[in-house]
């Protein structure tokens, strides 16, 4: 009776639904994106019991630091003058490196899980082979430009994490001129082997390409998943595994 008790109560978290818990999850979105193209998983989540904050910010016009502070340190200010017990993110691209960027100088103290879809955690090839075309620049802004895969980049310079994250990949393309320029399995933007972080959690790959990740039923399935337990659903065909 004693250890059917101790098992219900670890249980406990994951049966009662995450409003109930105060649980906030923050999004952010990818480069050239709004919004808006977090609407699904924004009503998943919500249908799921968590507080979300849907965060619109400015991709283009400034460097991931400055992005970073402005979008998620206020997120972050809402959420606690709320009452969040526990604030998570989600992210989208660019997004993954903002969250990144803006732990490596601050601290969360109700921090909860993270989850990227689509991270340039190790930057991306076509960053490296346009960045520097006219036409790129003006699309991108400064902070497509810091997504390179040199040891120089943004990406490969803000550390492993140290937080609880869970790296979804995408391997299926829908604009092959971008992943002539990729080697190995990509979604048009980053390849799978670049979307690792040493020190995830866990990571997995699902066939969608890069500008649908986030909309993807699989991905925003998984996501939730990962923002309840700490690991993705078992999918032995598509699991890459732990990154120590």
């Amino acid at each position: 009776m004693k250890s059917s008790l101790v098992i219900f109560m670890a249980m406990l978290p994951l049966l009662l639904p995450a409003a109930e818990n105060q649980e906030y999850v923050i999004l952010l979105h990818g480069l050239c994106r709004t919004s808006r193209s977090m609407l699904p998983m924004e009503r998943a989540l919500a249908k799921s019991g968590y507080h979300v904050l849907n965060v619109d910010y400015p991709s283009r016009t400034a460097g991931i630091e400055k992005l970073s502070e402005e979008a998620i340190g206020q997120a972050v200010a809402d959420c606690q003058k709320a009452g969040a017990e526990k604030i998570h993110l989600v992210t989208h691209s660019l997004g993954g490196i903002l969250v990144r960027s803006y732990l490596s100088r601050h601290s969360i103290p109700n921090l909860g899980r993270v989850v990227m879809l689509g991270p340039p955690n190790q930057g991306s090839e076509v960053v490296d082979k346009l960045g520097s075309w006219w036409i790129f620049k003006q699309l991108n802004g400064p902070a497509g430009n810091e997504l390179g895969t040199d040891k120089n980049s943004t990406p490969n310079k803000l550390g492993p994490a140290h937080f609880c994250v869970g790296v979804v990949a995408g391997d299926h393309s829908i604009n092959w001129i971008n992943s002539r320029l990729i080697p190995g399995r990509d979604d048009g933007k980053v390849s799978v082997e670049r979307t690792k972080l040493a020190g995830m959690a866990d990571q997995i790959v699902i066939h969608a390409s890069h500008p649908f990740l986030m909309r993807n039923r699989t991905a925003i399935r998984q996501t939730i998943c990962f923002l309840r337990a700490g690991r993705f659903e078992p999918v032995s065909a598509t699991r890459i595994g732990k990154v120590v």
